[in-house]
């Protein structure tokens, strides 16, 4: 286990600038998800954390030693691809030997390491088959388990679980949260989803332009959001960002539930809205409409209850009503959050 630091860290690919300037410290034993749309920059940062890319200023501190100019080899870093990279001509058992083989550890100490991370990850039955016969699942172990026997100091996953099927990756993601508990081993995980980013992350670092826009815990972010990018990023659906009284008022869909008229309170806001579709999710409904006070023609989302939605019609003039503390306020000028709004 180690500790991770980034200090002014740089990308720049001629006039683009891939990763603008991050600074982040991950503690020892830490699971950091770094979280952002295509392009932002995510995968880039691990590179340079990795190795595999040069940063063009700045510096990577890994156990409070700067490993900026040292290649891949002398990190002890140990990454996961989305693609797993495994020998199709090797066996489960060689596959995970192969790092061992390559340092030369000696045979005894080799059986006793794949035996261990073999046993944890319950692919004991899977030693002697080949990649080709094995579960997109199948062979997301087999990549964890040839990382774990390089006992290394950090690992970085790189979209891991984005080629499964929606049920495996749901168990996936239960279990590498489940490894990193048990090894201890400090973790960054890069990701586009924000369902892996907010279940693992012991932390979050929201990208957008090469830059780490808000970073924190999973329920910093979705409570108190530093900006509107993270506002409407993070959230399913996203939060309602709508324009009133010289400010934007940041609404979770959950939050605006429907309300009789007339029955608003100091510790409460009220919109009026026009219904335009129920949309049925299973445990959920999402309303859609169309704001009919202050700025109208606004869209807005809210997420109920099958029992409230069974009250509700399309095409009815609904008033909606949100608690005054779970309203959020922004500047539209920076889209930075503030301390208060309108009234």
């Amino acid at each position: 286990m180690a500790t991770l630091e980034l200090r002014g860290l740089k990308k720049y690919y001629g006039n683009t600038h891939a990763v603008d300037g991050i600074d982040a410290a991950i503690a020892e034993g830490e699971f950091l998800a770094i979280l952002g749309p295509s392009g932002c920059g995510k995968s880039t940062t691990m590179r340079m954390i990795a190795g595999l890319e040069a940063p063009s200023a700045g510096e990577v501190l890994i156990g409070g030693k700067s490993v900026t100019h040292l290649p891949p080899r002398a990190r002890n870093v140990s990454m996961v691809f989305q693609s797993y990279a495994l020998y199709p001509h090797m066996s489960v058992l060689e596959n995970i030997a192969f790092p061992l083989k390559a340092r030369g550890v000696p045979r005894t100490e080799r059986d006793a390491k794949i035996k261990w991370a073999s046993a944890m990850l319950g692919i004991e039955p899977l030693l002697q088959r080949k990649p080709g016969r094995l579960s997109g699942g199948e062979k997301q172990k087999v990549a964890l388990a040839r990382s774990l026997v390089r006992d290394p100091a950090l690992f970085i996953f790189d979209e891991p679980l984005s080629s499964l099927d929606a049920q495996v990756r749901t168990m996936a993601r239960s279990e590498l949260r489940l490894l990193h508990d048990r090894t201890g081993v400090t973790t960054v995980y890069v990701t586009h989803d924000q369902i892996e980013a907010l279940g693992m992350g012991d932390r979050i670092a929201i990208m957008q332009h090469g830059r780490v826009r808000q970073l924190g815990t999973p329920q910093q972010l979705y409570d108190q959001p530093a900006d509107t990018f993270v506002a409407g990023f993070l959230g399913s659906p996203p939060m309602n960002l709508l324009q009133r009284g010289g400010r934007i008022i940041g609404i979770r869909p959950e939050h605006l539930l429907p309300a009789p008229p007339g029955t608003t309170d100091d510790q409460s806001f009220e919109l009026q809205v026009r219904i335009k579709r129920l949309e049925f999710l299973g445990t959920d409904w999402l309303i859609y409409g169309l704001l009919e006070t202050g700025a109208q023609g606004q869209k807005v989302l809210s997420k109920v209850s099958p029992g409230i939605a069974a009250t509700l019609q399309e095409g009815a003039l609904q008033t909606f009503r949100v608690e005054r503390m779970c309203l959020r306020f922004f500047d539209p000028a920076t889209g930075s959050r503030v301390d208060d709004g309108p009234r």
